[in-house]
């Protein structure tokens, strides 16, 4: 791993934990230290630029960084800062939308979600990888589409848990999913399917359990007392709830104690009551609900809001106040209908992502016809496909364009002498040798047998005739192999590359019949004979 891609990992996590501005600070100094200015630094770096103003609750600041972020992870072609990228500009125009509804498109939230989803799962690098799983995962969060949720959070888990650089933090995925749990059965109340959200209760304590035993680091006892806090929650709704009302009642006085505010605490407070009530302390739990009402942050997100006045509301019908029962008929009519909204937007998310799939099976189609299936370069189709592009371009009469036609001296010697198996291994380093001249500048093709071409755009006559130089001579160094090559080299303008590809084909020719191993570039003026 790179040391700059673990400096922005722990910039990261000091972004998260009260020191936005100055993770903020360090990545732009970072940022601007190759050329001075932001947008051509690392795309990890402006993660954390992304992150920071998250963390400081400005979603304009982290929607407009993500656009340079996008920039550089394209350049640096990593698909996971991609995906982090799109999934942090997914969830930051949610928050966008509920201050301003004119900004609420979830259409472009779910396609930004389901685009990210993708990416995130072809990244290899270990960092980029967690970060994009987790970035998808929030998004998904935020629009309550949990069963979308998990499977992210699982990942990130397993790439933490088999990582040796990262699973210092692999709990925080456990409580994650744990909390993804119990708001998920919060929901399930009240809509009054009770079996389901014990069910999620259940799946919550096994997950804060195990985090409350793997948990690690210099903030260890603080990850453990709020990995147990959610098992106790977790159990309010089952077995024991006189024992979950006392563990809630530690675990919350410890966290309080290391600083959580009521805010970070309050998605435990229904749970709480909901075990004081059925260990038989009904007016204790009515007086902890109201209490939570009056503490309710401003700010607290319309889930903590609905199952804490919820929760006060069948607490207090229980005790027989008819003014509550109204309040739950009228609370379990806009539960219901927010509950069909999320339905109806998990729909929409799965009908994307398989259209996504399609779209992806098609590329892959289309990619693997065009590819050699024995060297893994190009094959015939793709270089006949790349020619009529070019030379019908209309963009393209004033480019120039160089074509290398290259067969294999002495092929039929491997294979007569050794077999077919060497013969593959040695078209393969060939494949291989000749690629790694070309490199980005243009296409190489296997044509069949021992034949290849090479596109090379905006190359002259001297520019390409240096590189069929090097590919003889890298053919020339492949270990154990006799084989050489003959080039014959064609510089045209894009519109006669047709006609060019037969010239340069004659001058491949040319060059095997004086015993092969060199190149020959044909030009109108002359033919340069190496």
């Amino acid at each position: 791993m790179r040391e700059i891609t673990r400096e922005a990992a722990r910039l990261l996590e000091r972004a998260q934990t009260g020191e936005a501005a100055a993770a903020m600070a360090r990545a732009e100094e970072v940022l601007r230290a190759a050329t001075g200015d932001l947008a051509d630094g690392p795309a990890c770096m402006h993660f954390v630029r992304v992150v920071a103003f998250i963390a400081q609750a400005d979603p304009v600041g982290a929607v407009e960084a993500v656009e340079p972020m996008l920039i550089a992870a394209e350049r640096e072609g990593s698909t996971g800062w991609q995906a982090c990228a799109l999934a942090s500009r997914a969830w930051q125009r949610l928050r966008l939308g509920e201050v301003d509804p004119a900004q609420y498109d979830v259409g472009s939230v779910l396609r930004d979600l389901v685009t990210a989803e993708s990416l995130a799962a072809g990244e290899t690098e270990p960092v980029a990888a967690v970060n994009s799983r987790v970035a998808v995962a929030i998004g998904y969060y935020e629009l309550r589409l949990y069963e979308l949720v998990e499977p992210q959070f699982r990942t990130a888990y397993e790439m933490s848990l088999a990582d040796d650089e990262q699973n210092g933090n692999r709990a925080m995925w456990l409580i994650n999913l744990a909390e993804l749990h119990m708001r998920w059965a919060l929901e399930l109340y009240q809509i009054h399917r009770v079996a389901d959200a014990e069910q999620h209760t259940a799946a919550a304590e096994r997950y804060a359990s195990q985090a409350a035993e793997e948990v690690s680091g210099d903030d260890a006892e603080t990850w453990r007392d709020n990995a147990l806090l959610y098992a106790a929650c977790s159990r309010a709704d089952r077995q024991d709830p006189a024992g979950a009302a006392a563990d809630i009642e530690l675990h919350t006085q410890r966290l309080e104690e290391r600083g959580f505010t009521p805010a970070a605490l309050a998605t435990s407070r229904p749970f709480y009551a909901v075990a004081l009530s059925r260990s038989g302390h009904a007016q204790a739990a009515v007086d902890v609900m109201a209490d939570a009402v009056r503490n309710l942050p401003p700010d607290a997100d319309w889930l903590v809001v609905a199952s804490t006045h919820r929760t006060r509301a069948v607490l207090m019908a229980n005790l027989g106040s008819r003014d509550a029962e109204s309040t739950l008929a009228y609370g379990d009519s806009l539960a219901a209908a927010l509950w069909r909204q999320r339905l109806n937007t998990l729909h929409a998310a799965r009908s994307m992502h398989d259209l996504d799939t399609l779209r992806l099976q098609h590329e892959q189609v289309a990619r693997d016809a065009e590819l050699d299936p024995l060297t893994g370069i190009g094959n015939r189709r793709a270089f006949d496909s790349a020619v009529e592009r070019v030379r019908s371009d209309p963009d393209a009469p004033g480019r120039r364009v160089a074509v290398l036609l290259v067969d294999t001296d002495k092929f039929k010697q491997i294979n007569d002498t050794r077999g077919h198996a060497a013969g593959d291994a040695a078209l393969r380093a060939i494949a291989d040798a000749l690629a790694a001249e070309v490199g980005t500048h243009g296409l190489i093709a296997r044509l069949g047998g021992d034949e290849f071409a090479a596109l090379l755009d905006g190359f002259d006559e001297a520019a390409a005739a240096a590189v069929a130089t090097r590919m003889v001579q890298a053919v020339r160094e492949i270990p154990d192999c006799p084989a050489t090559v003959s080039i014959g080299v064609v510089v045209t303008p894009a519109h006669e590359l047709a006609a060019a590809v037969d010239r340069a084909d004659e001058a491949m020719y040319h060059v095997k019949r004086g015993g092969g191993d060199g190149i020959r570039v044909c030009s109108p003026q002359a033919a340069l004979a190496i």
